[in-house]
């Protein structure tokens, strides 16, 4: 998550400092241009690329810097929102922890417990951040697979003696 922030500074960083120097090159461009006592004149592409290639490029940065992350991980959201299961410990976007009782497809809801006094919550499946089932299960399949790589890359290997 930290990394993600600083992404987003950076970027945020790099799009200023774009749009500054832009501009900057614009009114310069243009005070070259009144003091040009010469025949040349700048050429009308030099100063479409200056005017629309430089904030379409920069556009085009910021979506994948930050817009199509996001749109990545709340896709993933929705997706394990849709796939929850009776038996699953989650946590709502309040921080509370509970394990899911029922899941009714048709009003998007579920209900879940809580506590050693076995409260009951009837919430809506937008409501929940994460689910900690799924998490720990993915984790312990990503350390399976990488003890098979492991071993399969040590079989292969001889022996020093």
């Amino acid at each position: 998550m930290k990394a993600k922030k600083i992404i987003k500074k950076l970027a945020l960083l790099i799009s200023t400092f774009a749009v500054y120097t832009m501009s900057t090159v614009t009114a310069f461009a243009e005070d070259v241009a009144d003091t040009a006592t010469t025949a040349e004149e700048p050429s009308a592409w030099g100063t479409l690329i200056s005017t629309f290639l430089l904030p379409i490029l920069l556009l085009v940065f910021l979506y994948f810097i930050m817009i199509r992350p996001q749109q990545k991980q709340e896709k993933a959201t929705r997706e394990m929102q849709k796939s929850l299961c009776v038996g699953d410990e989650i946590v709502t976007i309040g921080g509370i922890v509970g394990i899911v009782l029922k899941v009714n497809e048709s009003t998007e809801t579920v209900v879940i417990e809580t506590g050693s006094d076995h409260f009951k919550i009837l919430m809506k499946q937008d409501a929940i951040k994460e689910n900690i089932t799924a998490m720990e299960s993915a984790e312990a399949e990503k350390a399976k697979s990488a003890k098979n790589k492991a071993n399969a890359l040590s079989v292969g290997k001889p022996k020093d003696e």
